[in-house]
């Protein structure tokens, strides 16, 4: 069994998740979230015309593509890409409902949406939110409470509560606060901040009509749909297995009862330390990682990535696969899943194991390549490759982060 020796852990949820149905179990008061992967034919980011092996290929080379990813923990702004997103999140915005597909993201605050007037939007396949035709929106006014919840508002002379918010891939998007009701499955949630954009650029597809804040603060969409349940800042999530069928999607669960529980449950402090956007646990030795469901691989800093590959090759008896369009990962055949090591990460209070499972990754038939990558900074993202076949539960209120193994396909 391999550790992830000498390496502290900085938490921050950032979960950029595909497209999202919502049904609610009616059992206290949850809201359970069904995630597709973009990849899954139930995405709208899915392409008929690839075939596997091009789903693969593509695959793979976003994969390759998170090596060049820059952290910064003490920036202002969300941390990652606008658009390094797996999964997009669907929820229905004004009377009557508007579907929107958003980025979700637990690494901002801020739930907005590309918004008529478009005074210069990037191309979207949907047509924008036209708030016009909503008997329920109603613009924020600069003595309202809400407007200053966003730190980056200012006050138009018509004394609209007008905002501007940016990513840290120098994405952005300017606009006013507004309050909507929205609605998951056939329940209707009133006065939900957001913002309303009208001037938008970056880095987002044609599919992303917005993104979804899911971050610590109370303007969160996470805060704010927790608190209308009344049972807490809580959610948690469970994600199945790369290529899993179709039709068995993962999950995330706010409210009540999530589920994390019982045997086998370890749990971390959360920490907010300056910012209570980012959920941060302590650890003994210094070092962060944000955990970012929105990031496949998980991300380490090039020297530690460099001693644990050496580490893995050392208790792996199998010969590498050495295919010059896999280089340079690492990569073995398909007994890897039988016969690779375990991996431990050690958190403050919580040692969660990685099975082969989600530590190596097929990019072609019958090949699986180690599925972190190394960069050039101090922190490092645990992604979501890490995260599958765990129920990961984050109580905002108690400020702790948990995980319990179980099979995600059968939740």
């Amino acid at each position: 069994m391999a550790d992830f020796e000498h390496l502290g852990l900085l938490f921050s949820i950032v979960i950029a998740l595909s497209s999202i149905s919502v049904t609610v179990k009616g059992k206290d008061g949850r809201f359970s979230i069904d995630l597709i992967h973009r990849d899954s034919p139930l995405s709208p980011l899915y392409n008929p015309s690839e075939t596997p092996a091009d789903r693969l290929d593509k695959f793979f080379r976003r994969f390759i593509s998170f090596s060049k990813a820059s952290i910064s923990p003490n920036a202002a702004e969300s941390p990652v890409s606008s658009n390094n997103g797996e999964y997009l999140m669907k929820l229905s915005i004004g009377t009557p409902p508007f579907d929107v597909y958003g980025i979700y993201d637990t690494g901002s605050d801020l739930m907005w949406t590309q918004c008529l007037p478009c005074l210069s939007c990037y191309k979207q396949t949907n047509p924008p939110f036209d708030p016009s035709k909503s008997s329920t929106f109603k613009e924020l006014s600069c003595e309202s409470q809400q407007c200053h919840l966003l730190d980056t508002v200012s006050c138009s002379p018509q004394k609209i509560c007008d905002f501007s918010y940016g990513y840290g891939d120098g994405s952005l998007t300017q606009g006013v606060l507004a309050t909507e009701t929205i609605t998951l499955s056939s329940n209707s949630i009133p006065n939900i901040v957001f913002g309303c954009g009208h001037n938008n650029s970056g880095t987002f597809s044609e599919t992303e009509m917005g993104l979804f804040g899911m971050g610590g603060r109370p303007l969160s969409l996470t805060s704010q749909i927790t608190s209308s349940l009344g049972s807490g800042r809580k959610f948690s999530q469970c994600l199945v297995p790369f290529r899993t069928d179709s039709t068995i999607t993962s999950k995330v669960i706010f409210g009540g009862d999530t589920g994390v529980s019982g045997s086998g449950v370890v749990s971390t402090p959360l920490i907010t330390k300056d910012d209570p956007t980012y959920y941060t646990s302590s650890a003994p030795t210094k070092g962060n990682v944000f955990i970012d469901a929105g990031v496949p691989p998980t991300l380490l800093p090039g020297d530690f990535y460099n001693r644990l590959v050496d580490g893995v090759k050392e208790v792996v008896s199998m010969e590498p696969v050495d295919d010059p369009a896999l280089r340079p990962q690492l990569c073995y055949g398909s007994s890897i899943l039988s016969n690779g090591p375990i991996l431990t990460a050690h958190f403050d209070g919580a040692d969660v194991q990685l099975k082969p499972l989600n530590t190596f990754i097929s990019p072609k038939e019958g090949v699986y390549c180690f599925a972190m990558q190394p960069i050039d900074a101090d922190t490092g993202i645990f992604g979501n490759f890490a995260q599958m076949n765990s129920l990961i539960g984050f109580d905002l209120d108690a400020k702790t982060v948990s995980f319990k193994p179980v099979d995600c396909t059968k939740r």
